[in-house]
């Protein structure tokens, strides 16, 4: 166990770049704060590398833990590598899981179709979740998944779903290939009111981006289109809540 109390200490600032992309890739590991994902990362049984903790903070966590990689911390070096307003004092370092293939044949999936509000990517994955889907592929170009804010919305549900970046075109074709529909949610003339679809035991569901929707490619590959048709003036939904409508509706 070690113990530092130094925002300089060498270990806390390469921790602490973790809150940007380009050093989670370099070293292959994530920044997650806070009891509850935390708690879920260990009953999960997720590789770490470092649980970082005020002494009073280890005192109440309620999962079983390595001590030989618990690293002691004070105030000052949480309040360093919070990226909230109020620290609860504990992370931890979480290695990246990305498996390079994967093999789509079965159950129901979201597919985030470069979406890029960190806020919407979380809630969505969490509402897929708590729906019972299966998992979440995000295009290349959707916001990183162990971004901190993508951390905070989906809340400790990165531990229950099989969750990966990967080309959608692939992805579908693998869906396609499995007989597994594939629907996308756009406004289109082809499209139909999400209530004209049938439950099917499984299925992918195309979110587009916040702002220009499911790209034409990804179109084109999709089986049906759909949309939620909007009842009052409000010109569009925000994309989560849209999803969480139609994998509500799926579930």
């Amino acid at each position: 166990m070690q113990e530092i109390t130094s925002v300089n200490n060498r270990l806390i600032k390469s921790i602490a770049k973790l809150d940007q992309k380009k050093y989670r890739e370099e070293s292959g590991y994530y920044l997650i704060e806070g009891f509850h994902l935390v708690e879920e990362a260990l009953k999960a049984k997720e590789k770490y590398q470092y649980l970082l903790a005020t002494p009073d903070a280890v005192s109440r966590l309620d999962q079983d833990y390595d001590e030989g990689k618990l690293v002691k911390i004070n105030s000052a070096v949480a309040h360093h590598l919070s990226s909230t307003k109020n620290s609860q004092e504990i992370f931890m370092t979480v290695k990246i899981n990305q498996p390079d293939h994967f093999d789509f044949t079965w159950g129901k999936w979201v597919l985030l179709d470069d979406l890029a509000d960190p806020g919407n990517v979380g809630t969505i994955i969490r509402t897929a979740d708590a729906a019972g889907f299966d998992g979440v592929v995000l295009s290349p170009r959707t916001v990183d998944l162990y971004n901190p804010k993508v951390q905070r919305a989906m809340q400790g549900s990165q531990f229950h779903l099989s969750l990966l970046k990967y080309p959608l075109a692939s992805a579908i074709e693998s869906f396609r290939a499995a007989d597994i529909p594939v629907y996308a949610s756009m406004l289109d003339r082809e499209a139909k009111q999400l209530q004209d679809f049938d439950q099917v035991p499984q299925l992918a569901l195309v979110i587009g981006n916040e702002a220009h929707g499911v790209s034409q490619d990804v179109a084109e590959l999709s089986d049906e289109k759909l949309y939620i048709p909007i009842k009052g003036q409000a010109e569009s939904l925000n994309a989560a809540v849209a999803a969480g409508i139609m994998i509500y509706y799926f579930s």
